[in-house]
């Protein structure tokens, strides 16, 4: 058995700098700080494929000045932090619906995927104005539209966001909510769930170690009898749109 790909919904951001009598931006600007050590530190096992929810569509929400904030963290990692990726061998790849930012971060995500996209180490996936439910009817509609073209050779999941990702392992969600909140419903049908009360700014290589602890010690049926567990066998991305 291996962890494969990991989830993760980085929440506590707002809450962890309230905490501290400090604005929501530079919660996120840590939290930020946290997602670049978390990616480092899952080369140590193995790990070939994180995933992590960094923009709901639900997140317009917010208050202007929140998401103006969110919005520019993104420009700020996108120009500053490619040559690191690179450094690090690291994929960076973006899911979600870019139409509703401003060109010049699509531009910025277009241009990081095609600097990252030779590297061969982890891959990157971050979620950007995605929901999995509106990936899920996305898809759909493409389903509808390349059958009435007489194209009914791929499998559903083949016109999913997530297409080019392998099933998920295991999603680990911080700060202390127990629900999916619309991310990856299609990809977590068969991930070991684990939460935590601790805010994402504070999840450390600690709080990793614990997470990926409690997962090697759990046993993944897939529904059957165990055997798939104790073959160790990871499902590639080739295998999930088989």
């Amino acid at each position: 058995m291996k962890l494969n790909h990991l989830a993760i919904i980085m929440d506590g951001n707002r809450r962890w700098a309230r905490m501290r009598t400090l604005q929501a931006a530079i919660g996120h600007d840590k939290g930020a700080e946290t997602l670049e050590m978390i990616a480092r530190e899952l080369v140590g096992y193995n790990t070939d494929y994180l995933t992590v929810f960094a923009f709901s569509t639900e997140n317009w929400r917010r208050s202007r000045v929140e998401v103006a904030a969110l919005l520019e963290i993104m420009r700020s990692f996108l120009r500053n932090k490619i040559a690191k990726l690179l450094e690090d061998n690291v994929r960076l790849h973006i899911i979600g619906n870019r139409t509703a930012f401003d060109e010049d971060l699509q531009n910025l995500f277009k241009k990081a995927e095609a600097q990252t996209a030779n590297c061969t180490g982890l891959t990157l996936t971050i979620a950007i104005n995605y929901g999995g439910q509106q990936d899920i009817e996305q898809a759909a509609a493409r389903v509808a539209e390349a059958q009435a073209m007489g194209d009914k050779t791929k499998p559903f999941s083949a016109y999913l966001e997530t297409a080019h990702l392998p099933a998920v392992d295991m999603l680990i969600r911080t700060g202390g909510e127990r629900r999916l909140s619309n991310f990856l419903l299609w990809d977590l049908s068969y991930a070991e769930l684990y939460f935590t009360d601790v805010f994402w700014p504070d999840f450390n290589a600690e709080e990793l170690k614990k997470a990926i602890g409690s997962f090697y010690q759990r046993q993944r049926r897939f529904g059957g009898d165990g055997e798939a567990a104790e073959g160790g066998k990871a499902i590639s991305a080739d295998e999930k749109l088989a």
